[in-house]
């Protein structure tokens, strides 16, 4: 009998990184249970960690490259024939239209392995290609983009830890291990700190999980997340519940924006959103008295419209509440791997939000503190002319599903000349490509929690709230006889193919002997407060104190503070001041058995993103992607639980599979993005319900991120 062995090690199945125990029968994983042991997981694992190892020996895994054969179908190739012949397509390309013609597309299963960014990067930066997308510009851009204009706080918001009161408006931390509420066992944490007496608000459409443990829940229309904050904000400067002396040492234009939050009155804003009035003023209430805390927004607040400004003003509420670490005060956590705060308590010189860097050829889009604006790809792969994109590496990602606009990301996919995308199945992105490269993933790589902390750069943390790090070395081994690299090294071997040079943080890559993963990821965390090998040292991770320290006083002439009145937020508010006044616009009469509703987005417990929806053990748990529904709207409809139905706009019609759902408000109907789904409503064998087929991504989104309008959709809603 094989004798069983434990180790420990990180799932890398989501952002979260969960210490898990693995069992091994031989080198078989056979069971993954989370850590009792660890200090801030405190055992927390979800059903999608505790099926990672199916995901490795799952019988539709690629592990073989394969490639587009003259019959036109994709054959199975070794990796050597693959990517010599990606790169001579490659060189072809870059010699003939430029290189700002090759792209890259990392998604949220890329961003796991710091080897991998830190490769990528170089080697775009080695081709001279600015043109590299990340999922990060089609979820929450507005965080670090308004995170920018605000100004970022060097010693970092009060930590949940303390908190008296958490508002969350748009996310469901409890599901989604994302927004106000730490991911490492958020259900933990929350009723920890409940127990200690805070006070949670939510403002969702929908009685989430989370909202089903609030104090007050603000059950609103979608949409209109922007304006019950600017209520809120009114509401709170109406009623001298701020704080007066670090609003004026600390920040700028707060008369400005008192000033322009006046026509956001809790009756103008609640019968705009939905809400008693009086339900905005308590919230503004519980909020500004309570002595710490902070609010935080997620996903759907994001994808609705006016996303940016929401977030811009989520900071504002912190700030003008002082919700931020103040001299004296402990700030928890430093960072261990990566320096998430200065440790003063200032706002940091200020950094660009928008207009810089790469000039996108549409929409007059640039770079942005989130990165390129990923929704208009598609027309960069389309738009003809000089600087065409026309080669396009996808990693871990799968913009058919993830994209706005279906179809429109079709048709620029089929009308690349070379698309390549590294996926450990075939997705319906891959199903498309030239080429498809099987990687190394997950126990079949080291790991290390930096990821945890950078995100800290990503708009208010969210990170570890404790000086925690570990490493996990390699534990187990690709499929017998299966041909796969790890991500980095794909692009290290087309560099070397394409004769080109790769280098980072002036690091230079030895072109003729190939680093090891953990070279990369020392040179990575060069310059880690905690050196790599202190960390490296801890098998199962450890706390390191030290990081956890008071803040330092700013100096008496510093001149940086905290933008109240940033004039592109001001604007834009002044300007949903005036659809304020405006008359709600009445819905064009239907034919029978029809509903216009509202369609937002919800995450589901089972699947993350775009990966692994058709991993049994997931599927068994959501074998479809449901469209949710009030029972109101679907006794109007004469729709139950099972039912099809038919969701369409001006830009395009998907079929799904009802649920019916009370914790929907009524007139709103909700799905899970990200699911490819064929997006043809005659197609009665498509399980996933693709949300993206009805994006508009021309016409209505944010103008400072480029996001469309991807939650709070206007829909029509009837029987299939």
């Amino acid at each position: 009998m094989t004798e069983k062995r434990e180790q420990k090690a990180l799932c890398r199945f989501c952002h979260a990184f969960c210490p898990l125990k693995v069992t091994f029968e031989g080198e078989e994983v056979v069971a993954l249970l989370g850590d009792r042991d660890n200090p801030v997981y405190h055992g927390y694992s979800c059903i999608k960690g505790r099926n990672f190892h199916n995901f490795h020996n799952d019988p539709a895994r690629l592990t073989k490259p394969l490639g587009r054969d003259l019959n036109g179908k994709l054959s199975p190739m070794t990796s050597s024939d693959a990517l010599d012949a990606i790169s001579e397509r490659l060189r072809a390309i870059i010699d003939k239209y430029g290189s700002r013609a090759v792209a890259m597309y990392t998604g949220t299963f890329s961003h796991f392995c710091v080897a991998g960014v830190m490769t990528r990067h170089a080697f775009m930066d080695s081709i001279g290609s600015p043109m590299h997308f990340t999922n990060a510009t089609i979820d929450q851009p507005g965080k670090p983009i308004a995170m920018a204009m605000h100004g970022r706080w060097g010693a970092g918001p009060q930590p949940f830890e303390d908190a008296e009161v958490c508002l969350i408006v748009g996310a469901n931390p409890l599901v989604s291990m994302w927004g106000g509420i730490p991911a490492f066992n958020p259900a933990k944490r929350l009723k920890d700190a409940k127990a200690k007496g805070l006070k949670l608000i939510v403002i969702d459409p929908r009685r989430t999980e989370t909202a089903q443990q609030a104090t007050l829940h603000l059950q609103c229309r979608p949409g209109h997340d922007a304006e019950i904050l600017a209520a809120m904000l009114n509401v709170i400067i109406a009623e001298d519940l701020f704080d007066t002396p670090f609003i004026t040492s600390e920040t700028e234009g707060f008369d400005d924006l008192r000033n322009t939050l006046v026509s956001f009155t809790p009756t103008a804003v609640g019968a705009r959103a939905g809400l008693e009035p009086a339900a905005i003023e308590a919230a503004a209430r519980l909020f500004a008295t309570a002595k710490s805390g902070n609010a935080t927004g997620g996903t759907g607040s994001n994808m609705a419209p006016h996303g940016t400004l929401m977030e811009y003003l989520l900071l504002t509420l912190n700030t003008v509440c002082g919700r931020w670490v103040k001299a004296g005060e402990t700030v928890p956590n430093l960072g261990v791997l990566f320096s998430m705060f200065s440790g003063v308590a200032r706002a940091e010189k200020p950094r660009p939000a928008t207009g810089f860097g790469e000039k996108l050829r549409v929409r007059d889009l640039t770079n942005t503190a989130a990165g390129l604006p990923t929704s208009a790809l598609a027309d960069e792969i389309l738009t003809s002319g000089e600087g065409r994109v026309r080669a396009l590496f996808v990693v871990g990602g799968n913009p058919l599903a993830a994209f706005p606009n279906r179809e429109k990301t079709r048709k620029a996919l089929e009308a690349l000349d070379l698309l390549v995308v590294i996926d450990p199945q075939l997705s319906a992105t891959a199903a498309l490509a030239d080429f498809v490269l099987g990687p190394r993933f997950g126990f079949e790589l080291p790991a290390i929690t930096f990821a945890n902390e950078g995100i800290a750069t990503y708009g208010l943390s969210i990170g570890f709230q404790e000086p925690w790090a570990m490493y996990q070395p390699t534990l187990a081994e690709p499929p017998i006889g299966a041909d796969v690299l790890e991500d980095w090294r794909v692009f290290y071997e087309l560099a070397r193919r394409l004769k080109l040079p790769l280098g980072m943080r002036g690091y230079q890559w030895d072109m003729e002997q190939p680093p090891t993963t953990d070279e990369l990821i020392e040179t990575f965390l060069a310059r880690s407060p905690i050196p790599f090998e202190a960390v490296k040292a801890h098998s199962d991770g450890a706390l390191f104190p030290e990081r956890r320290a008071p803040a330092i006083a700013r100096e008496a002439n510093w001149p940086y503070r905290l933008q109240l009145g940033h004039k592109a937020m001001l604007g834009e508010l002044s300007e949903l001041a005036i659809e304020l006044q405006e008359p709600t616009t009445p819905v064009s009469p239907l034919k029978p058995g029809a509903l216009a509703l509202k369609l937002i987005s919800r995450r589901e417990h089972a699947v993350y993103n775009s990966v692994a929806h058709e991993l049994p053990a997931l599927k068994a748990r959501l074998p479809v992607n449901p469209v949710y529904l009030n029972p109101e709207d679907a006794a109007t409809l004469g729709v139950n639980t099972g039912d099809r139905i038919v969701l369409g706009n001006a830009v395009g019609q998907v079929i799904g599979t009802a649920k019916i759902d009370d914790t929907l408000r009524k007139g709103v109907v909700a799905a899970a993005h990200g699911f490819p789904g064929s997006g043809n409503p005659r197609d009665k064998k498509s399980a996933g319900t693709s949300t993206s087929a009805l994006i508009d991504d021309a016409t209505d989104y944010d103008r400072h991120s480029g996001l469309p309008r991807m939650s709070a959709v206007h829909v029509v809603v009837q029987r299939a």
